[in-house]
């Protein structure tokens, strides 16, 4: 088996427009196409295989991901995996209304475990450590990641599990004690771990962080890092997080079910917090709210545009709830970065609650 560091280089090697070919024809070949994908090669006004390139996929126009909350999964993977399909069907947070749904397959796990095993160690976390891992598990994604750190990177993983649906609800409904008292909940269970076991590592959302910091800065204190992930992260949020770990890894990550990018190393003290994403399988793009087509100009602020090119999972043009700076990665990456990511401003009425 090869390296993580191999496979990675294999795939920022890949050439993009090629990489497209690739996934489309995949996706719309006659016989071992997507199910999905052959219905709506009828209701196209141009014919699949006649993309070339990374931008054609414009054509498509922006992904309905209503169309996710009741589509059977597997239709949206090739003919060609076969069949029955054994796996776990994964959601997202359903934030805006009933999840969608998505399968993985085996090479997309994977993919996802070669990534982690390449950034880990250059984010400074080492192999063989103790992770408490508190985070959403059931149909959430997130919760896999256990797993990856168990098989790819030698560690032993504590876990507390929590119900991100029922956080956003209360935060909804204006039910602010119930949603202090769920919290606490969780806070009680992760600090009754962090006393009472060596944990090294700690994998969360930066919202529980904060709340862990005010009310157990001594817990905190002694983690030798945290990874985390799902809300949203300020530059003044990220200096209280390295304040209250001096001698710690902080290292946050931006992404969902659909889409994950890694960590770039944060420029000054937080002015600039950027992401990678997991090419050529995850591409972000930062695009004008107004023009979902058009990509800003580097240092502009606009909309983020998922494109996932998995073989086994075809999802153009994804428009996401958040807002980013474009950022010029270097030329070492084959695709620019986004950084600062945040809600966009049309979607502040959405609450973020823990998660």
């Amino acid at each position: 088996m090869l390296l993580a560091d191999e496979s990675v280089d294999e795939l920022l090697a890949q050439d993009l427009d090629t990489w497209t070919r690739r996934v489309v024809r995949r996706h719309f070949d006659p016989v071992g196409g997507s199910p999905y994908w052959l219905r709506r090669a009828a209701e196209l006004p141009f014919h699949p295989m006649d993309v070339t390139r990374y931008e054609d996929l414009c054509a498509f126009g922006p992904f309905p991901m209503e169309e996710l909350r009741e589509l059977d999964p597997a239709d949206l993977v090739p003919q060609a995996v076969p069949r029955p399909l054994a796996g776990k069907v994964w959601e997202s947070g359903g934030t805006t209304g009933s999840p969608c749904r998505v399968f993985y397959t085996e090479p997309m796990l994977r993919n996802r475990a070669t990534w982690l095993r390449w950034a880990l160690p250059r984010e400074g976390f080492q192999p063989g450590r103790s992770w408490l891992q508190a985070t959403p598990t059931g149909p959430h994604l997130i919760g896999h990641r256990s797993w990856h750190l168990v098989e790819h990177y030698d560690s032993r993983v504590y876990g507390v599990d929590f119900d991100p649906r029922w956080v956003k609800r209360l935060v909804r409904t204006g039910r602010m004690k119930e949603a202090q008292e769920y919290t606490d909940h969780v806070l009680e269970q992760i600090a009754s771990i962090l006393r009472s076991q060596q944990v090294d590592y700690l994998m969360s959302t930066p919202a529980l962080l904060q709340a862990l910091i005010r009310k157990q800065p001594e817990l905190v204190a002694r983690l030798r890092g945290v990874r985390l992930s799902g809300t949203h992260v300020t530059a003044a949020m990220y200096r209280s997080f390295t304040a209250a770990m001096p001698d710690g890894v902080v290292v946050t990550m931006y992404g969902n079910t659909f889409g994950n990018g890694l960590a770039l190393p944060v420029v000054g003290d937080g002015e600039l917090i950027p992401y990678l994403s997991t090419y050529p399988q995850v591409t972000h793009t930062v695009v004008d709210p107004g023009d979902w087509t058009r990509m800003v100009e580097y240092g502009q602020t606009g909309q983020v545009r998922l494109t996932v090119l998995h073989d086994d999972l075809f999802l153009p043009n994804i428009l996401e709830r958040d807002a980013a700076v474009r950022h010029d990665a270097g030329g070492a990456w084959p695709l620019d970065a986004v950084a600062n990511v945040r809600p966009l401003q049309n979607a502040r009425a959405v609450p973020e609650g823990i998660y």
